[in-house]
């Protein structure tokens, strides 16, 4: 599965890497960013794409690393309380093979008198 994994990612960089590639041109267009609302005017310098490209990457990298990293505590919090209920249930039941076997006494056929 490693191997999967590996083979799939390098075909993917492959991929990114042509379209960068056959896209030099385009991604090389400069332009800028104008955010007009009410009496409010804001103006980017010129930005390539290329570097729109890059912080947009690096965005979604770091948003994806946050949820991995809020699910991970939420996942190792579980795994505590599991643990937890684990132990309890273990020292139950270590508590109950303990306890003494306690049998009603039958009635033999030699004791039957009639």
């Amino acid at each position: 599965m490693r191997y999967i994994r590996f083979i799939i990612a390098i075909l993917i960089m492959l991929f990114v890497l042509i379209l960068i590639v056959e896209n030099h041109t385009a991604l090389s267009t400069k332009v800028i960013f104008r955010f007009h609302i009410f009496t409010y005017n804001a103006q980017t310098p010129e930005i390539s794409l290329y570097f729109i490209v890059a912080i947009t990457f690096l965005f979604g990298v770091l948003i994806t690393g946050l949820y991995g990293m809020v699910e991970r505590f939420r996942l190792k919090r579980q795994i505590r309380q599991m643990n937890k209920q684990l132990k309890e249930k273990e020292k139950e039941l270590n508590s109950l093979r303990n306890l003494p076997v306690t049998s009603e006494e039958t009635v033999s056929a030699g004791d039957n008198s009639s």
